[in-house]
């Protein structure tokens, strides 16, 4: 790669964009979820299959359940209800796109179901489809406008689109239908403001075949204030050739309608003549939804400039990204840098350097999600007097895993191989842990 600067730093800074967003979306989707499930009092006591559904469901033994309601469905095909049913299962097993499509495949049939409009918009959210959610929900609202509870959801929705009044509004038609259902906790925190983040703090390793090893130790905080301001800070200790060098990172990240997201920030550093001293760096992203009935669900592209000055040199990177969204939650991403070295007493020179990025879901349960990805880069490096680490090419072989093991805690890992000109290799090995908030 182009920059061996602190990928704990550079990698995070898109991380934190998605992780923010992904926890709020998860608050919501918890309460929403339970919109799709037939209220006590409004239908008819449940059957044994449905008693046996849920037992298995509350076991998180997604195959045993959705066996269960696909026998009923064997024997009535049509029964709307029954499949509501089997998507209201894959959406809690966490089998997001299947449930996703399902709730759309019953509501062309039958479109003025409130359950199954409430049930697609807990889907959305969990994907952090926020606006289609808040639409789903609003349909369910209108389909069935004397139900308090869709709009207590309908209420979150809006807060989390950061429509205060119409939230304020919809809290107040909630309350004079039922006043004791906005009394509950998650009534009062729907008319809330919501401001989460994300806590992480990890380690990462270079093992070098020719030097002793590098490593990097940080912990950032992604806070989300509203949905259009964003701001992370962290710390980092780095040992390099035993030397140990510290560095404050802090960046805000603003959301325009019209442009995306545009991020800047800067860091300082004690930094021993082994980091850079200062840097400083924007980034703006802009994504587009594409719809769900195509092979391409959405694109995002990236575009970002980050400033190095060390003590005896400056540097200069400029990278663009491709991200191809993919049905089942996969991801494709192509990036390109180009890095500009100056050394006191040379000219400048730029040299370029490229990755491909693969993500897919491994595994889902009901609170649990296991996801992956591979990693190829390939580029020149000239850092001679900066890391002294001389000028290479080299070629990176890598992949990670993230484990979310409850809503709001999850553990992620990297390796790779990075082999080098000169028979030099970098065996790089990364571990975190976060807490959404």
């Amino acid at each position: 790669m182009a920059v061996q600067i602190s990928s704990l730093t550079c990698i995070g800074r898109s991380h934190w964009r998605f992780l923010a967003r992904y926890a709020c979306a998860s608050v919501l989707s918890l309460w929403v979820s339970a919109l799709s499930i037939p209220r006590a009092g409004a239908q008819e006591q449940q059957s044994d299959w449905q008693i046996q559904v849920r037992k298995y469901c509350d076991a998180n033994d997604w195959p045993a359940a959705l066996r269960v309601v696909d026998q009923r469905i064997a024997q009535a095909p049509d029964d709307l209800d029954l499949k509501a049913w089997h998507a209201r299962v894959l959406g809690w097993s966490g089998n997001l796109a299947e449930a996703q499509q399902e709730y759309l495949e019953i509501l062309s049939v039958s479109p003025n179901d409130p359950d199954v409009w409430a049930g697609l918009g807990s889907v959305y959210a969990r994907q952090g489809k926020d606006d289609d959610a808040l639409l789903a929900l609003g349909r369910a609202v209108q389909l069935d406008p004397k139900r308090a509870d869709l709009r207590i959801a309908h209420t979150r929705a809006l807060r989390e689109a950061e429509k205060r009044n119409a939230a304020a509004a919809e809290l107040k038609n909630a309350a004079g239908l039922d006043a004791s259902s906005t009394k509950a906790p998650h009534a009062i925190n729907a008319g809330r403001r919501v401001v989460t983040g994300e806590l992480r703090v990890g380690n990462e390793t270079d093992f070098l075949n020719y030097s002793s090893a590098n490593q990097a130790s940080g912990t950032n905080l992604a806070t989300r204030w509203t949905p259009f301001l964003r701001t992370n800070v962290g710390f980092a200790a780095y040992l390099r050739g035993g030397v140990l060098a510290e560095k404050f990172t802090a960046s805000a990240t603003a959301n325009v309608h019209w442009v995306g997201s545009v991020t800047a920030g800067g860091a300082i550093a004690h930094d021993r003549a082994v980091i850079p001293k200062s840097e400083a760096f924007f980034d703006l992203d802009h994504g587009w939804k594409t719809g769900e009935a195509t092979i391409l669900r959405g694109l995002e592209l990236d575009y970002g400039q980050h400033w190095y000055w060390y003590q005896a040199a400056r540097i200069l990177t400029l990278s663009g990204t491709a991200v191809f969204y993919l049905p089942r939650e996969w991801s494709f991403s192509l990036a390109a840098t180009g890095s500009r070295s100056a050394f006191s007493g040379t000219g400048a020179e730029w040299r370029p350097s490229g990755s491909m990025r693969v993500a897919f879901p491994l595994a889902t349960g009901k609170t649990s999600q296991l996801s992956g990805n591979i990693v190829f880069a390939a580029g020149t490096e000239n850092f001679a007097s900066a890391d002294q680490i001389g000028g290479f090419a080299s070629q990176t072989y890598g992949g990670g895993l993230r484990f979310r093991f409850a809503e709001r805690q999850d553990i992620s890992c990297g390796v790779s191989l990075q082999r080098r000109t000169q028979n030099r290799t970098d065996t790089y090995l990364g571990l975190s842990y976060g807490i959404h908030f």
